[in-house]
């Protein structure tokens, strides 16, 4: 058997998982990041944090903004500043179609997660979500909790 040894570029640095229990998510886009090089070596650490952050459109462009990728500290005096705005690097057509929904359909852009694609790139899984209200979470808490009941009936009497 050939097994695939785990790559070590293509691993999660940092990953919102409130996001899909507090938004419907109806589409996904993968973004580049702008970063320092201080930064990229503090995401290869894997202390980055994007549970509050959110992208905004601004100027033509696309801002990750409030996400926290912690100083570097071997970097000293070269170091970045920890919760700056970041540029999302996407296709002009990704960013108008982004934009438009958020003006028109009343969407928010939420990061799930920030990885390192099999380049070794630093990217963003940037969703297209709707905000979810408490009956839709407690809907979907409830299946959630079916499934996990049904899967333990099933293996139990399977």
């Amino acid at each position: 058997m050939n097994q695939k040894k785990s790559d070590p570029n293509n691993k999660i640095a940092a990953e919102n998982r409130k996001a899909r229990f507090n938004y419907e998510v109806v589409d996904t886009y993968e973004a580049g990041l702008q970063l320092t090089g201080t930064e990229v070596k503090s995401l290869r650490g894997g202390h980055a944090n994007i549970a509050e952050s959110y992208a905004s459109v601004e100027g033509g462009e696309i801002w990750l903004i409030n996400s926290y990728l912690p100083e570097y500290l071997q970097a000293n005096r070269f170091n970045h500043e920890p919760r700056r705005r970041r540029k999302l690097l996407l296709k002009k057509k990704e960013m108008a179609k982004l934009g438009q929904a958020v003006e028109r359909q009343g969407m928010t852009m939420v990061p799930l997660k920030i990885y390192f694609n099999d380049q070794g790139r630093a990217k963003l899984l940037l969703a297209l979500a709707r905000g979810k209200n408490l009956g839709d979470k407690r809907q979907s808490e409830k299946a959630r909790d079916w499934d996990r009941e049904k899967g333990r009936l099933l293996r139990d009497k399977g």
